[in-house]
């Protein structure tokens, strides 16, 4: 199946051939399917809990005093995709013209956008060239967009994130933050922290220790033809893609944290909606120190922020049958499963909201690796140059990647789960 080009061109990739052979057998077999027994809930026994007022006290009492013993904490920020999605309704308005609902509300509400000024004196087609293509935000990161106005100046989500940082998981005064950027956007990512490190130590009266990484290219997978055999390029080259955000397990891996907050780029507020977000990060993060001191883990835990299913996308929280017949709390995306009634059923949805425990009860740093569930993989459809291709994508970061993880589920109010999907999203209440 493989020439010895192939195999040279796998190895440059740090993917071995044993790899690359699983992979081909996931396109030809497929991924079975999860015994779910239920959705989880916040009934007994459901799986959810759901604090009271005065427990909601005690587990953020619990998490201060763990912040005052000098444990190392981190907030985790996935934070490498392109924005482009973000404007595929204006890329569509450039081509074709046509002022659709989207369009006629971005247009009429242009100055309420935190890069409004920019567009000052243009309208139409115009203002919407000079963002993507002048202001280039049709290719930068979204973590790099003006979400936010304030009174000293808009903000990126990037600084959203040191500023969330700050509030509620600065151990002795330090504010560990890690995002996962792409090749291409680094030094910009760079170039924009140090900028405003500065202003926000001052402002909280922190330090920053600020570290990058990028998915690593080990991690991509290969793409297939329709048929399951390797998908090739015009000059017989075998065809890498990103293996989706599961791929960040390496990365975590690397990190050298007691707790690690996970959070997605774009689920920012300004400060004036900050309350319920760091109230119940640190909820979520005395549940976990909480569970730690009173249980002996034998491998790693994590507390997930659940919120009421009010019809955004996003994958649900559920409980899962295992083949030794145990029982384990799982989130799963759609794509794994089978009938879609169960779906349905689902009350919660987890916003990409974790609080995780990367280390035993002697500082020993667990393999993230090794709890990771290969089964829980799914094939798409995709296609390059015309033609269709299968693609692979790897177990999900808070799905597969975590599914031998201790899991408790929390349901914490909506109004922590604020995600920018597309632009006009900004102009919600919450982005204002």
């Amino acid at each position: 199946m493989f020439t010895p080009e192939d195999i040279q061109q796998l190895e440059s990739r740090g993917i071995s051939l044993e790899t690359a052979q699983q992979q081909m057998e996931s396109f030809k077999n497929g991924f079975p399917s999860l015994d779910i027994i239920a959705p989880a809930s916040t009934k007994k026994g459901g799986g959810i809990l759901k604090p009271t007022k005065a427990e909601q006290e005690h587990y953020i009492e619990v998490w201060n005093n763990y912040l005052q013993e000098g444990h190392t904490v981190e907030k985790f920020v996935p934070a490498s995709g392109a924005a482009s999605r973000m404007f595929k309704d204006l890329f569509a308005y450039l081509e074709n013209g046509v002022e659709t609902p989207f369009i006629e509300e971005f247009l009429a509400h242009k100055d309420y956008f935190a890069f409004g000024p920019a567009l000052d004196g243009k309208s139409g087609q115009e203002a919407v060239r000079y963002l993507l293509e002048d202001m280039h935000y049709g290719q930068l990161p979204k973590g790099l967009l003006l979400f936010h106005s304030y009174r000293d100046g808009a903000r990126t989500p990037a600084e959203e994130h040191m500023v969330e940082g700050a509030l509620y998981a600065a151990s002795k005064g330090v504010v560990h933050l890690h995002f996962t950027v792409s090749h291409d956007h680094l030094p910009l990512f760079r170039q924009h922290i140090a900028d405003k490190l500065a202003k926000y130590e001052a402002k909280y009266g922190v330090h920053y220790d600020v570290t990058f990484s990028e998915q690593m290219p080990s991690t991509d997978t290969l793409a297939a033809n329709p048929d399951g055999t390797p998908f090739r390029t015009a000059d017989g080259k075998l065809l890498f893609r990103p293996g989706g955000h599961g791929a960040l397990i390496h990365n975590l891996n690397e990190q050298d944290a007691d707790i690690v907050f996970i959070k997605n780029i774009d689920n920012v507020v300004p400060d004036k909606f900050k309350k319920d977000t760091v109230r119940w990060k640190q909820v979520l993060a005395g549940v976990l120190v909480e569970y730690l001191q009173t249980h002996d883990t034998d491998r790693p835990t994590r507390v997930c922020g659940v919120v009421k299913n009010t019809g955004e996308p996003g994958g649900g929280p559920f409980i899962v049958r295992e083949a030794d017949g145990s029982t384990s709390y799982q989130i799963l995306e759609s794509s794994q499963i089978a009938d879609p009634a169960l779906m349905a059923q689902s009350t919660h949805f987890n916003p990409v909201d974790l609080v995780c425990a990367l280390k035993d009860k002697d500082g020993n740093r667990f393999n993230l690796p090794d709890y990771v569930d290969p089964a829980t993989g799914f094939i798409s459809h995709k296609s390059k140059d015309g033609k269709e291709l299968l693609a692979l994508e790897l177990p999900g970061l808070w799905n597969g990647a975590m599914a031998k993880w201790n899991t408790i589920f929390v349901e914490v109010p909506v109004s922590t789960f604020n995600p920018v999907k597309t632009v006009n999203d900004l102009l919600r209440v919450q982005h204002q």
